[in-house]
């Protein structure tokens, strides 16, 4: 359990409910076979959580703005519906967007209590300590764990609870998995809960690319850092400077892939795992996908989980989806 003061929040970790992979075995069976992948959950550590929130503020990068803007406009609907006693944000980061939902609990003169979720204690700490700061009264609980390692150790402090999946995340999850995603969250969810999960929709290709190669390098530096990460972790010794980010959509699978390209031929030494790589010039490895839905593909995505669609939310251009359900 960790505290940054005596009167500071504490973390509370999240106790898996399976048999997680650790960095060193994602390693071992991701980078040392083809194609070559990391899993994104590798980026945010505490830089990586930082730089992610820089690049919710570029210009290209339209996915925050746009859920944001639309979660404002429809908060008080949602919070109408929810009634919430606890809102629990699965991925919360800093818990910016969070903040619509909350000033509409002040609004109807009682708030909730909050529980973020994410995997970087530090990140978790600055953001419960900022809004309990700028929400009086807001109790805090945040909880440090791997959402994909299980929810069944999840605690229950309320009777209802709206579950808040943001920013596209959902996206980031292969079809199968997704799926099993949903269901173990319903598992957890009772009658009088609710989901609120966010979505990217399928849109132009032009828009997407933009979003995910912006011109100030900013997503650049965040796919890098899941080399710092490894540096950091497993003692390795990889020239961050020796690989290009690249990002392109593709369209048969309606997703943007991510993936970090070797410039030169060159040996990566790990020592944590007493091995070592060879890259050789146009490398890559893919770091991480960002599914695109349809309309149709997110509600039935929703009810084949297990959910009843209570409302569909839609921005107007560049698309993207807000999904209010409760479990059937």
């Amino acid at each position: 359990m960790n505290t940054a003061g005596p009167t500071s929040i504490t973390c509370e970790r999240i106790q898996p409910t399976r048999a997680v992979s650790s960095l060193s075995d994602d390693v071992a069976e991701g980078l040392f076979s083809a194609p070559r992948t990391l899993p994104p959950k590798y980026f945010y550590d505490e830089r990586g959580s930082l730089l992610f929130d820089r690049i919710c503020d570029v210009a290209e990068y339209y996915p925050t703005r746009t859920e944001d803007a639309l979660l404002r406009a429809i908060a008080d609907d949602i919070i109408g519906a929810a009634r919430p006693e606890c809102i629990i944000e699965l991925g919360s980061g800093m818990s910016r967007k969070t903040r619509h939902l909350l000033d509409a609990c002040v609004k109807r003169g009682r708030l909730p209590s909050y529980v973020p979720v994410d995997v970087c204690d530090e990140v978790l700490l600055a953001s419960g300590e900022a809004l309990r700061a700028e929400y009086p009264g807001l109790e805090v609980h945040p909880m440090v764990g791997d959402y994909t390692a299980g929810l069944g150790n999840l605690p229950r402090r309320m009777e209802r609870n709206l579950v808040v999946f943001l920013g596209g995340t959902i996206g980031n999850f292969m079809p199968d998995a997704a799926l099993d995603f949903l269901h173990e969250l319903r598992a957890f969810m009772v009658p009088g809960d609710h989901l609120l999960l966010g979505a990217d929709r399928v849109k132009d290709p032009d828009v997407l690319h933009a979003a995910y190669n912006d011109n100030a390098g900013v997503t650049a530096a965040f796919n890098r850092n899941v080399l710092r990460v490894l540096n950091r972790e497993l003692d390795a010794d990889f020239d961050l400077n020796a690989f290009e980010h690249y990002a392109h959509f593709n369209p048969l699978e309606s997703q943007i892939e991510m993936h970090l390209i070797a410039m030169r031929d060159q040996r990566v030494h790990m020592r944590g795992l007493d091995r070592t790589i060879e890259f050789h010039e146009g490398d890559n490895i893919l770091t991480e996908i960002s599914r695109k839905f349809t309309h149709a593909q997110l509600d039935s995505l929703v009810a084949e989980a297990g959910f009843a669609v209570a409302e569909h939310y839609e921005s107007s251009a560049p698309k993207f989806s807000l999904v209010l359900a409760r479990p059937t």
